[in-house]
């Protein structure tokens, strides 16, 4: 019984590994798209001053943390202090 709750947290946590990353790749395709679109209107319209540079750069700041959030294994270090927690609500009160 306890291994079957243990393969259930374990699934749960891949599970959303697994929907982390692929949500990261899905904002890293719109990314693209996005930015060769806006490339392309500026550089057809006035290619004169590269202002899509502005949007790629804002944008790509929140790309870069998005991608930390996934591949930094932050998830790791939330997971020991929901631990944590659990632990001390469970002991009995004084």
């Amino acid at each position: 019984m306890a291994e079957d709750n243990e393969e259930q947290r374990l699934r749960r946590i891949a599970e959303r590994r697994a929907d982390a990353k692929l949500g990261f790749r899905s904002h890293l395709l719109v990314y693209v798209v996005v930015s060769a679109g806006l490339a392309m209107i500026n550089l057809m319209t006035s290619s004169d001053y590269y202002w899509f540079l502005w949007p790629m750069l804002g944008w790509g700041v929140g790309l870069v943390a998005h991608g930390l959030s996934v591949y930094a294994y932050v998830g790791d270090h939330r997971e020991r202090m929901i631990e944590e927690e659990l632990t001390r609500l469970r002991r009995p009160k004084p």
